[in-house]
């Protein structure tokens, strides 16, 4: 199903699977998939970010990377990444594991890696290859 993500700052990107299929505002993106679901967030979206520090602590690998997820981040460095649990965590939820940071982008067919985030940069919601996979109520 088509989803446009939208926030409070006009911003807009429409998802569909796990690439984004458009950006631009919200009536843009209306025009172009009629009958596209819509999910408005209170704050500014944007591309999610690269963890590059140790993950947090938590009782289980599971629990480690969506402690990540939380904070809108849908990649973490390799070299965090220490263990076959870990890393297999990593993978069943499409979080990236990355060799070395890199720009981070929100593109047309790029895959579907965003977040929203309050005016105190706390995340309110993180979409990891295509999936709502944190929302704060």
């Amino acid at each position: 199903m088509l989803t446009i993500h939208t926030a409070d700052e006009g911003g807009a990107v429409a998802v569909e699977g796990s690439r984004i299929a458009g950006t631009g505002t919200l009536p843009e993106l209306q025009q172009r998939f009629p009958g596209a679901r819509v999910r408005s967030w209170p704050g500014v979206l944007g591309p999610a970010r690269i963890h590059e520090g140790p993950l947090p602590a938590a009782p289980s690998p599971r629990e480690r990377i969506h402690a990540v997820l939380k904070t809108g981040a849908t990649a973490v460095m390799a070299e965090h990444v220490d263990s076959p649990e870990l890393r297999s965590a990593a993978q069943r939820n499409d979080v990236l594991i990355l060799a070395a940071p890199r720009p981070t982008a929100l593109a047309d067919l790029g895959r579907a890696d965003l977040a929203v985030f309050d005016e105190s940069g706390s995340c309110i919601a993180t979409v990891c290859a295509g999936r709502l996979v944190h929302r704060r109520r």
